[in-house]
């Protein structure tokens, strides 16, 4: 699993977490495993049965509030209390200025007491995006990601198959490159599963024999986009004679990308086929079923009722024929 020292997050500079060591300095070795903040309002009152000590913990106002308004010994107890939990770091928002005794006990733990002039909300928030691209898995796949209609499909299969050349048919049309050739994934919580293009080559695609285009450039704006959700993944293979191919739409498969369950469509391919409109009507037949409309399922139902109404009218027949 994935972690980070409280020194490495002390360090960084270019998350916006402005934020400065007041005391702890022994315990910035240790480490921070899950991309989720806490408020520890309710254990300075004394109940930690939901303290989460592996979390950055965060006090704002109204923590240092509340601990203000105690009386100076009672104060002090509940800091200690709390302390014990051996709490991975605390976080003062708004600048404010740390109780002293907060200061000396997390000084005496050996837990890193950090300040940053950001507003609890804007630093919870920072915090956690940082820690979420630094913590939640990633890896990289090979393919080409574009949102049509809203709906991330994720385009895949051998090199050369046609899935550049279909992206940018569907750019044509309108929609959007995210990402070709070299996807990055990461998982953000609950469990979904966002993609983007790498560094060096974001917004770029190769097309053989047109070489490297730029399509933000070509396109404009509203032909790329940073990042987004993959809902869908369409999996491209030559056509194959005598392979079962599913002719009715009632067989779902998924394919698992970092523990993601994906909804998985393989199309054949072979001349005469048009791709790229293929792809926006899976999309489009994607945003039906989201929506709880399922045509292949409705039409599997026509059909077993037509059935039921030809047997009926025909065992009536037969009986009718007995009965005379």
């Amino acid at each position: 699993m994935a972690e980070l020292t409280i020194q490495e997050i002390l360090d960084d500079k270019e998350a916006g977490l402005d934020l400065e060591l007041l005391a702890g300095a022994s315990g910035l070795h240790k480490t921070v495993q899950i991309p989720k903040i806490q408020k520890p309002g309710l254990a300075l009152t004394g109940y930690a049965e939901n303290l989460h000590s592996d979390r950055i913990q965060v006090l704002g106002s109204t923590e240092l509030s509340y601990l203000h308004h105690l009386p100076p010994q009672k104060a002090k107890q509940q800091i200690q209390t709390l302390c014990e939990h051996d709490i991975s770091c605390f976080i003062i928002t708004k600048g404010q200025e740390a109780p002293a005794d907060l200061v000396r006990e997390t000084d005496r733990q050996g837990i890193p007491l950090l300040l940053t002039r950001n507003k609890s909300s804007i630093i919870i928030s920072l915090i956690t995006k940082f820690l979420e691209e630094r913590l939640l898995p990633t890896t990289t796949v090979h393919g080409v990601l574009i949102d049509v209609l809203g709906i991330g499909v994720l385009l895949q299969g051998k090199s050369g198959i046609g899935k550049s050349e279909c992206a940018l048919d569907l750019v044509l049309r309108g929609y959007r490159l995210v990402a070709d050739d070299v996807v990055r994934v990461r998982f953000k919580l609950p469990k979904v599963l966002f993609g983007e293009g790498m560094d060096l080559s974001q917004y770029h695609m190769e097309i053989r024999g047109l070489g490297i285009l730029n399509i933000k450039h070509l396109f404009g704006v509203a032909s790329i986009r940073e990042r987004k959700k993959i809902d869908m993944v369409i999996e491209l293979h030559e056509w194959e004679d005598g392979a079962h191919y599913d002719r009715l739409g009632l067989d779902e498969e998924y394919t698992t990308l970092l523990g993601v369950d994906l909804p998985l469509l393989r199309i054949p391919l072979h001349p005469g086929r048009n791709l790229s409109t293929m792809v926006e009507v899976a999309a489009r037949n994607f945003v039906l079923k989201d929506m709880g409309y399922h045509a292949a399922r409705e039409f599997e139902n026509l059909l077993e009722q037509r059935m039921a109404e030809v047997a009926k009218a025909h065992a009536k027949g037969i009986i009718g024929d007995n009965l005379e």
